[in-house]
């Protein structure tokens, strides 16, 4: 049945005019005026953008393909282990990060010059649950290079780092302060977001890899000295994280007990010692931790209390002390606000994650500002005074007689995160973080290399990335190796060569007696022809897509338990419903494989001269699925125009 005009205009995918637009051009003229045209198809590889935007440089396309079906597994691996292994080569955590990334990856998919972007954070949850349910486990580490590395700090950085070092075959020593390993995975983020079943696994399958020692509850500059593992270690990683909160720059924050820091609000529930918080809970924000914070003051409720001990602050400030667990019973539900100096528009949390804390009963106040903490006679917060905040020169203003008070029990300041860097004070650039250069290691100290919200804090995907780079600069300082220069767009590529060598159809050598004459090579089987490789330098944008051979597909949405603000007390259940495998492999689909080929005949089926081929069946695998007979080519570009994927360029003969 014929798609209705209303529905073109409301569900349109794309169109090359506008309307008004009306010259209609003589394609049978251009063609044949191109006959004399000496450029002729090859094909290009280019980074799609959902790759270029993650900050872990993961093969988003590449995973897509495999759970699509598009690229093959080898023989003997299902397609399931297969995506796994592909998402892991940079990222060891598709379990969590597929949970709590806010993907980057997301806002750069062509998809959104269609209708919505592919769902990446939906199908890597998938992968990773997948690989838990399945016990899938890395390959075994290679041989022992006598290497050891210390790494210090046990969170996202710490963790990654230790993973590649050991597929290097370096052997590990993680360095941890908590009594657990995790980081801001564990200590951080709710158990509702991050399952600690999901998160424990995905650990525990880095140090099967074995040769990873962990060394909890120590601390470097205070248990152990820096000179003692200069001495011990061929190489030092510093990922010890951002774990202090920064407070309130406003009068009458500094040493009031009950205004505390988000990080540790947050840790304080992470690990059990909070079981209950305030009847009026105000916090500062606006980025992801503070959502987290309101969510979780919710869930726990208050208690009316009887005695000092049952204080929050008395928990969240002291690691020794803990909530009676029977507290809950009697909790009762709190009033939370959250305050931003940005509008909600341009609030940095996610935007579903501020919606679903309204859902849950946040009161947000958005455009406001802190002015000063109000004290009570007893020294502790009554409340919050703020005003609406204009910006001038870039700096947040209040606007006058816009004041007013808000009520507050607990005051929480989630603006931002410090390091702790006592004991280590060599290392402080001055702003209590830590200085890198582009190959990640610390200037003027050889030996020394850092990863993570300690260079500057942001996501946990940026960590994990650099973490990766961090372990291939530490590699070439130990094995005395000359750093190889990054690429410009510096994630983990597709590589034909590879993808032909494990499809059993690698180049067979090149030996100059056998070749013959080499004027025209195009058939000789030593070398990939017609292909060329710009993924390190080039990231393919939409306006290269033939974008008019996608239709409308909405996107396969998660499914979400967010609980109202009357059901929300006491609820810790986990909130993403993962896609089941049918609703994964139909969110893949809609990938639009930008920069590679996905096998849909378009250049076969449009080319007037039957000069583009399908390469035959024995022959074919990802990026090999089709060639150029150029002695039938006569350079009319169709191919080109009609590749949806902007593989194909009118190159060849420049």
């Amino acid at each position: 049945m014929a798609t209705s005009s209303e529905e073109m205009k409301t569900k349109p995918s794309w169109r090359r005019f506008e309307d008004g637009d009306y010259v209609w051009e003589d394609l049978t003229r251009q063609i044949f005026n191109e006959d004399t045209s000496h450029k002729c198809p090859t094909y290009v590889h280019k980074t799609p953008p959902c790759q270029g935007s993650c900050p872990s440089g993961e093969d988003v396309r590449g995973w897509l393909q495999i759970v699509r079906g598009m690229e093959r597994p080898p023989e003997g691996m299902t397609w399931q282990e297969y995506a796994f292994r592909r998402v892991t080569e940079a990222n060891p955590f598709p379990s969590m990060m597929g949970r709590v990334c806010p993907a980057p990856c997301e806002d750069g998919c062509n998809r959104n010059a269609l209708e919505d972007f592919v769902g990446i954070n939906a199908v890597e949850q998938f992968i990773g649950d997948t690989a838990i349910t399945n016990n899938y486990g890395f390959d075994a580490a290679p041989a022992d290079t006598g290497k050891r590395v210390a790494i210090v700090g046990g969170g996202p950085a710490g963790l990654a780092a230790a993973y590649h070092l050991r597929r290097k075959g370096h052997a590990c020593t993680i360095f941890e302060a908590n009594k657990g390993l995790g980081g801001m995975f564990r200590f951080g983020i709710p158990g509702y977001r991050v399952p600690r079943d999901k998160l424990d696994a995905e650990i525990a399958r880095i140090l099967d890899l074995g040769q990873i020692e962990v060394r909890l509850e120590t601390r470097i500059g205070t248990d152990v000295t820096m000179e003692q593992l200069e001495q011990d270690y061929d190489a030092i990683l510093w990922a010890i994280g951002c774990q202090s909160g920064r407070g309130l720059p406003v009068p009458g924050w500094k040493d009031t007990p009950n205004c505390v820091s988000g990080v540790a609000f947050l840790k304080a529930f992470n690990e059990g010692r909070m079981k209950v918080t305030a009847g009026k809970v105000v916090c500062i924000g606006g980025g992801d931790t503070s959502i987290d914070v309101v969510s979780v003051a919710r869930r726990l409720g208050h208690i009316t209390k009887t005695g000092n001990s049952d204080l929050p602050e008395t928990v969240i400030r002291d690691g020794y002390v803990a909530h009676d667990a029977a507290m809950t019973a009697a909790a009762e539900g709190a009033e939370v606000t959250l305050t931003s100096l940005f509008t909600r528009d341009k609030m940095t949390a996610s935007e579903h994650e501020v919606d679903d804390a309204t859902r849950e009963g946040v009161t947000i106040l958005d455009g406001v500002m802190p002015v000063e903490v109000i004290k009570g006679a007893n020294g502790r917060a009554i409340g919050l005074k703020v005003a609406d905040c204009a910006m001038t020169d870039g700096r947040p203003t209040p606007v006058a007689g816009t004041e007013r008070v808000l009520e507050a029990e607990l005051i929480v300041s989630a603006i931002g995160q410090g390091g702790d860097l006592s004991g280590l004070e060599d290392l402080d650039n001055g702003r209590g973080l830590m200085d890198s250069d582009k190959f990640y290691q610390v200037p003027g100290k050889a030996g020394h290399f850092v990863a993570g919200d300690i260079i500057r804090p942001h996501l946990l995907t940026t960590a994990i990335g650099q973490a990766w780079i961090a372990a291939e600069s530490i590699n070439d300082y130990v094995m005395q190796a000359e750093h190889k220069r990054r690429p410009k767009v510096d994630v983990h590529h597709f590589n034909l060569l590879d993808k032909m060598t494990e499809a059993n159809l690698a180049p067979v050598a090149f030996t100059s007696e056998n070749s013959g004459d080499m004027r025209g090579t195009d058939e000789a089987n030593y070398a990939i022809h017609n292909y060329e490789d710009r993924s390190g330098a080039e990231i393919i944008s939409q306006d290269e897509l033939f974008l008019g051979h996608f239709n409308y597909v909405p996107r396969i949405l998660r499914k979400e338990e967010v609980p109202s603000s009357e059901d929300v007390l006491g609820h810790f259940q986990e909130r993403v419903i993962g896609l089941t495998e049918e609703e994964a492999i139909a969110e893949t689909k809609r990938c639009m494989s930008c920069g590679m080929c996905f096998e849909c005949d378009n250049c076969v089926i449009y080319c007037p001269q039957d000069a583009v081929f399908r390469v035959e069946k024995g022959r074919r695998t990802t990026g090999r699925y089709v060639d150029t007979d150029y002695d039938k080519c006569i350079g009319c570009h169709i191919c080109a125009d009609v590749c949806p994927t902007g593989y194909i360029k009118m190159g060849l003969g420049e």
